[in-house]
């Protein structure tokens, strides 16, 4: 098993009965865990990459009745920077 996550912003927030939808979704076989940000209008998804691909993940989302805007690039941590040279 290889777990991916990956993050879809939102436009509006979603309804009880999306919600409820949504809850459903984890039934899928290789839906791991969703997680939402209110604050940030995004919500995560845990999901096993040998069985399902970020698209997939995003049709399954959108049955639920949530409005996807875009997919969120998970940001990799900054290279430090490099040291001066020396004189």
């Amino acid at each position: 098993m290889t777990t991916v996550d990956v993050v879809f912003r939102y436009a509006t927030p979603p309804s009880e009965a999306v919600t409820f939808a949504l809850a459903n979704t984890r039934e899928v076989y290789g839906i791991r865990r969703l997680t939402f940000d209110r604050n940030a209008r995004t919500i995560s998804v845990e999901y096993d990459a040998t069985r399902l691909n970020a698209s997939v993940v995003a049709q399954l989302i959108r049955r639920a009745g949530l409005q996807l805007i875009e997919e969120v690039p998970l940001a990799l941590p900054a290279a430090p920077p490099e040291p001066a040279p020396a004189v």
